[in-house]
């Protein structure tokens, strides 16, 4: 998913795409379990929305989580409406590859879920993952309400001291409220479960998040 023109800075909205006013096709049903991906969704369900680096990696671990009713995988964060993989991967829209998940909150935790992204990627490396170079790849955790994003908030601050306690340097994650989430488009829906062998370029520091051992976000 490198493979395209590398930006590492954001641009300014004056300088962003135009998209578009309509969606883009998309897949209606996940591919794993045939749930809708643009809801409805049960009563009782949560959505949390995490940026971490490639999304077809980043979606696949929270697919696997007990507790998670689907995952759909899109752009957000940025000015383009409605856009494109390659109009995102210009770096010219702003966005970045993120993943919704839905997710029953008797089951799996917020929490458990912010343990899973602090511990999924490297979250001190600003405009990339790995070998993939560009704002489309920041982190970023995107709140629905105070209660995120408080737990967001304090769950950075417990992995910024167990990251600097093993000589790690500052996070670079951005918390903001999810302002719109773009579907992408089909064939990124649930690529990993599509293509088990295929790229993913996602991977932790090794660092263990200390939520669910004692301490809380």
């Amino acid at each position: 998913m490198s493979f395209l023109r590398k930006t590492a800075e954001m641009i300014s909205p004056q300088s962003a795409l135009p998209g578009r006013d309509f969606a883009i096709p998309t897949s209606d049903h996940s591919f794993i379990n045939d749930r809708p991906l643009h809801g409805p969704y049960p009563a009782g369900t949560d959505v949390a929305t995490f940026a971490m680096g490639c999304f077809w990696g980043v979606e696949r671990k929270f697919w696997q989580l007990e507790g998670v009713w689907v995952t759909a995988v899109g752009y957000v964060a940025g000015y383009t409406p409605n856009p494109t993989y390659h109009e995102v991967c210009t770096g010219r829209t702003g966005h970045t590859e993120a993943v919704r998940v839905v997710f029953d909150p008797l089951v799996v935790s917020y929490e458990a879920l912010l343990k899973t992204f602090w511990e999924g990627h490297d979250p001190t490396q600003g405009m990339r993952q790995g070998n993939d170079i560009g704002s489309q790849y920041r982190s970023g955790i995107y709140t629905t309400g105070p209660e995120q994003a408080e737990a967001a908030t304090r769950s950075r601050a417990v992995y910024q001291a167990a990251l600097s306690a093993a000589g790690r340097g500052a996070i670079t994650t951005e918390i903001a409220p999810l302002s719109a989430f773009y579907f992408a488009e089909d064939y990124h829906q649930q690529y990993l479960a599509k293509n088990p062998d295929g790229y993913c370029g996602v991977g932790g520091t090794g660092v263990t998040c200390p939520i669910g051992v004692g301490v809380t976000a």
